[in-house]
């Protein structure tokens, strides 16, 4: 059994390189609760030994993992890539990408019984700002005139050389106090994108990515910090930070019927590492006393270039029935960057770093003599594969209940590493995983990768 707690695999993969499904009972230990079912559907990845977990169903929510525009067992697909040496002729090739990506996950929601229309939650990763319109075209045409709260960044690239585009969904099952609430703030109208700026399935409320610009998408002059000043008040960044917070996400959430004090997660897309600091001291202004799980990453750039921060938020509405709970995972507080967090079935780990109790990054003073096996990817990618066992444990479930493990790394061939660590640990056990490269350096001198690991506990 996979370390971390409880947990019963009752079908496992097939060897061969094709598509299975994984149903994992769980039940809370110690009491006589019908268990709850994790579905998972996973396959060897383009034939090799990571056997990818594209898509978790844990009770009525559905995780769509790390999508992009490949077919997962055979890899490139030729209806993306267009016909050899004249790729440009037909549709083009990142509307191709966009509508083979949507196409699929809508296909594996009804397989799931939902659909597109029952989705809470969307986040896009692109390399460049073409990519991101013709998404845009796509999603339109798939989605209809519902699109969830949508966060979209610009990386440095893609899991694979080939794709523009990177997509991960949340959704829900309808039904039985499932349904979908749609929110707009007051004098707003959805924006140009297209996205509801929040929604609530049951008692959690769902928060697009917010940047420091007005309804008519301009600079908020409240953020505003002259060329030539060199000193006096606050940064352009710090500024941009608390306006966010205060003018986009705690109005988006009192729409919705919650408040910032019934935030749970929150991920911070920030434009330079250098950033990161004033970033946390920010956020501790504001979360100091209503914790909530934060995951900061680095990000390239954004829908305006005028912006160095981006927050997507995940709340409780208030007077509801489930409580927000901070976990004591014994993970050291130089490895995380804020609390863990669980409210009901959902468990909520701030974004981990690889740092060991020592203060020490494992294995960076030999990594670059041993870029050949991937060594920090593999060394860094255990630690952070112990602190994912600290929450379980602390949360009472197996790993097997770890719905989506994303990785942000400064170099995308770091994965190899991090997927040799995950089959050591956990042999055939399906890698729920979503990965990007982000802009280097990481914060951590010596650091490859930011986890971020999302946990069911149902």
């Amino acid at each position: 059994m996979p370390a971390g707690g409880v947990g019963a695999i009752a079908a496992t993969p097939n060897s061969a390189n094709a598509n299975a499904t994984v149903h994992l009972a769980q039940a809370d230990p110690g009491t006589a609760a019908a268990p709850s079912v994790v579905t998972v559907k996973s396959t060897r990845l383009v034939g090799s030994a990571v056997n990818y977990a594209y898509a978790v169903k844990a009770g009525p929510w559905v995780f769509l993992n790390g999508h992009e525009a490949f077919d997962f067992e055979s890899g490139l697909a030729p209806e993306v890539e267009g016909p050899s040496g004249n790729r440009m002729s037909g549709r083009p090739p990142l509307r191709r990408e966009a509508d083979y990506l949507l196409r699929r996950m809508r296909a594996i929601l009804k397989e799931f019984g939902t659909d597109l229309p029952n989705a809470v939650r969307v986040d896009q990763f692109y390399t460049k700002g073409p990519a991101v319109s013709a998404y845009h075209l796509a999603r339109f045409a798939e989605f209809g005139s519902y699109i969830p709260p949508s966060t979209s960044i610009i990386m440095e690239r893609c899991f694979t050389a080939r794709t523009n585009t990177h997509t991960s969904m949340i959704a829900v099952v309808p039904g039985q106090g499932y349904d979908i609430e749609k929110f707009t703030l007051p004098g707003q109208a959805i924006s140009a994108s297209g996205y509801n700026p929040a929604v609530a399935a049951n008692d959690f409320v769902f928060v697009a990515g917010n940047m420091a610009f007005r309804p008519d998408g301009t600079l908020d002059p409240k953020v505003y910090v002259g060329p030539s000043r060199n000193w006096g008040g606050e940064t352009a960044f710090r500024r941009q930070v608390h306006y966010v917070i205060t003018e986009r996400l705690a109005p988006s959430l009192r729409a919705a019927g919650s408040a910032l004090e019934h935030s749970l997660k929150a991920q911070a897309y920030i434009r330079g590492i250098e950033n990161f600091p004033d970033f946390m001291d920010v956020w501790s202004q504001h979360f100091r006393d209503i914790p909530c799980a934060v995951t900061p990453v680095p990000a390239k750039d954004y829908a305006n270039s005028e912006s160095m921060i981006e927050i997507n938020l995940i709340a409780l509405k208030s007077g509801v029935s489930r409580r927000k709970q901070v976990l004591a995972t014994g993970i050291p507080a130089a490895a995380t960057y804020g609390p863990c967090v669980r409210a009901g079935e959902l468990v909520f780990p701030s974004g981990l770093i690889a740092i060991g109790a020592d203060g020490r990054v494992p294995g960076a003073g030999q990594a670059d003599a041993f870029d050949a096996l991937s060594l920090a990817g593999e060394l860094q990618g255990a630690l952070l594969m112990s602190y994912m066992e600290a929450v379980c444990q602390a949360a009472g479930v197996s790993t097997a209940n770890v719905v989506r493990a994303q990785y942000f790394l400064s170099d995308i061939r770091d994965f190899a590493g991090i997927a040799a660590a995950w089959q050591d640990r956990y042999g055939r056990q399906p890698h729920p995983f979503a990965c990007v490269q982000v802009p280097g350096p990481m914060p951590v001198s010596g650091g490859v990768a930011i986890g971020d690991f999302w946990v069911y506990a149902g």
